[in-house]
């Protein structure tokens, strides 16, 4: 098996579902998160749950060297040998071949030739993560199917590589980890920097979480994500020549920072204090949770956002638009953009007899603003991905 520049894929096979008689299928969540944007890379706290929105994954084996990928949602696939797994040109390609590469790397011949049918009910482009979805979803279905043994924590990294460096993406922990380790009706309060992390219950009656999609994504969030870690790679290592006892750029205190500022170009400074912030922020937003202090957790949803759009530069007109026009609604006490920026979602805190007009409310003058239509989204907080035959 090798890993080269040139897709080897051939014309794909289709597959019909009505007559897939499968051995396997695998169910692997969305995810949300609800503070703690773009820090998982910078060794941040994150604070997300796995969603009950989900792909499923249809498995068998057929006993020949080939594998046959079918998208029910694109109705197109493709088809490639498991000696000469191989980047393709297809973005969503590499996503599940990345997943091959990296199981071969750490269990040599234990995938054999199979059959794959994935349905999605994620939008693409939302910040719902279906990215990691997809990754975590093949490879819980490959373990399974193929008895290869590995852990729950070896597919997270697997997952995460395959996205670094079959995808080009150079994405944090925190997707890939919630996919496989989300538990219903819980969040997570994820340290990235050593992945230790707490269950919290996510219980905020009387208000919902509401999940708007702007139905908009600008095709900048790939590139401009990796410029952003690479400004907060550079600002650190700056720091680290006269304090190297900083391993991430959360744990550089704010005196320090500002004492390099000289140093660090204007947009480099304030990626670094936003980073800096978020981290606080996230942890008082799990304790403002825990002791049902949502209106603080609201307002730092709000903090949040604005040093998204300000300092981090990764909000786009129509989300701004969203979160500014929430600050006007009574009965709604936070809400920011999620996800990688540019476009997809955002995520609201809505007192629940109000929802249902704050939605109608919104999405009119969203339509007026952008004649775009706004997606509603309820999900729930579900389970990781688990097997389910």
């Amino acid at each position: 098996m090798k890993n080269t520049t040139q897709s080897q894929n051939r014309q794909a096979i289709p597959l019909n579902l009505e007559n897939f008689v499968q051995e396997l299928i695998v169910e692997s969540p969305g995810r949300i998160n609800l503070i703690g944007e773009h820090i998982d890379y910078n060794g941040g706290h994150v604070l997300p749950a796995a969603i009950d929105k989900k792909i499923k994954f249809y498995f068998r084996k057929n006993g020949t060297r080939l594998c046959n990928i079918w998208s029910k949602n694109f109705e197109n696939g493709f088809s490639f040998s498991i000696d000469a797994v191989a980047m393709s040109e297809v973005e969503w390609e590499n996503y599940i071949l990345g997943v091959v590469h990296y199981i071969h790397e750490i269990s040599p011949g234990s995938i054999q030739g199979f059959d794959c049918i994935v349905e999605s009910e994620l939008p693409m482009g939302s910040g719902l993560s279906s990215s990691a979805a997809l990754e975590c979803g093949m490879a819980t279905g490959l373990n399974g199917l193929f008895s290869i043994g590995l852990s729950k924590d070896q597919i997270i990294h697997l997952s995460r590589d395959a996205e670094h460096d079959f995808v080009g993406t150079k994405c944090g922990i925190m997707d890939q980890f919630t996919v496989v380790r989300g538990k219903k009706d819980q969040l997570i309060l994820l340290n990235c920097q050593n992945l230790e992390y707490r269950m919290i219950n996510a219980d905020i009656e009387p208000y919902h979480l509401v999940l708007l999609n702007s139905n908009v994504s600008h095709n900048l969030a790939s590139s401009e994500y990796n410029n952003r870690r690479a400004d907060c790679e550079a600002t650190l290592s700056i720091i680290q020549k006269k304090h190297p006892e900083y391993q991430y750029l959360v744990d550089v205190p704010e005196e320090v920072l500002l004492s390099f500022k000289d140093q660090l170009s204007p947009t480099m400074f304030e990626r670094a204090d936003y980073v800096i912030q978020e981290n606080k922020r996230t942890l008082m937003a799990a304790d403002a949770l825990e002791d049902e202090l949502f209106e603080v957790f609201g307002k730092l949803l709000f903090q949040s956002h604005h040093g998204l759009r300000h300092n981090y530069q990764v909000s786009c007109e129509e989300l701004d638009f969203m979160v500014d026009f929430a600050k006007t609604q009574a009965g709604v006490l936070g809400a920011r953009m999620m996800g990688g920026g540019f476009g997809g979602c955002t995520i609201n805190i809505v007192h629940k007899d109000v929802a249902a007009n704050y939605i109608d409310a919104i999405s009119k003058a969203y339509r007026e603003q952008f004649n775009i239509e706004l997606t509603p989204i309820e999900v729930s907080l579900s389970d990781g991905a688990e097997i389910l035959k």
